[in-house]
């Protein structure tokens, strides 16, 4: 299974961008898609695969999060 997350670009400086993923800072390679400070981009194994609006990433973010809850009371 191939999973891709929505996060928030930092800064870019040439191929590399930060891009932050709810408070955890990484570094992205961006030489697939443009990208510009305060775009959300998709990102799989390192790479922004393509940008995504504010609020289709929310929603995302939301199932995501929805996921993990449910997963949680799996395990409990």
């Amino acid at each position: 299974m191939c999973l891709a997350v929505p996060g928030k670009v930092i800064s870019v400086e040439g191929n590399q961008a930060e891009v932050d993923f709810g408070g955890v800072v990484r570094k992205v390679n961006v030489s697939l898609v443009e990208s510009s400070p305060g775009e959300w981009v998709v990102v799989h194994a390192g790479f922004a695969i393509e940008k995504m609006d504010e609020e289709e990433a929310q929603e995302t973010l939301k199932l995501w999060q929805e996921v993990l809850e449910h997963e949680a009371q799996l395990e409990d």
